[in-house]
């Protein structure tokens, strides 16, 4: 009996760990996976987090390609104005759909080359339905760093909006390379993609 307790609790020990590991994780992501305090607004997207939040399988780069999306390393979020800032206009584009309001707090950050910056003023476009400048907006976010996975994410399912299969494709292909097949944006991408063209998307 004794034997079954010590392998019941250090089984529970265990497993406890395990589960408890990813919350210990210190870096946080700024380009891709989860929102504030890791809430996650939709199965089909991805948002990108504010500054402070925890890291998600979106800033898993393979070993060899240095990422450029954790905001750990990023001076501008290393700027409490910005990392505000940047979180205020988050919370109008997830948290009230306020896409206009957030277009002008983004663009006061004076950051409007920052990946993380030009991604959300696109997707703030294309949400608007302007997608023009939609397009202008993701390709400088993909101009500041073309292995944004968010980015190419966003701007894959504004190719499926516009009935370019073919380029969202592509996309997925950049997003595989970046992060593999099991991060979330691949994921949204590709299912996004299994659905018949005219299929309404949600995101």
């Amino acid at each position: 009996m004794t034997r079954w307790v010590i392998k019941f609790v250090t089984l529970a020990t265990v497993l406890t760990a395990l589960i408890a590991a990813p919350s210990l994780i210190p870096a946080f992501a700024a380009g891709g996976g989860g929102g504030p305090d890791n809430k996650d607004t939709s199965t089909s997207t991805s948002p990108p987090p504010a500054p402070g939040t925890r890291a998600t399988s979106t800033t898993h780069r393979p070993k060899s390609k240095p990422s450029r999306q954790s905001a750990i390393d990023d001076p501008a979020f290393a700027n409490p104005a910005f990392a505000k800032g940047y979180r205020a206009a988050y919370d109008t584009i997830y948290d009230r759909n306020d896409y206009t309001g957030a277009i002008e707090q983004l663009k006061a950050l004076d950051h409007d080359d920052h990946p993380n910056v030009a991604n959300l003023i696109g997707y703030s476009y294309r949400k608007l339905g302007d997608y023009k400048l939609s397009q202008v907006w993701y390709e400088r976010a993909l101009k500041a760093d073309p292995n944004h996975v968010l980015t190419w994410q966003y701007y894959g399912l504004w190719q499926i909006e516009q009935g370019n299969r073919d380029q969202a494709q592509y996309h997925l292909s950049r997003i595989a390379a970046i992060c593999g097949t099991d991060c979330a944006e691949y994921r949204s991408l590709a299912e996004a993609l299994e659905k018949p063209p005219g299929t309404g998307l949600v995101y």
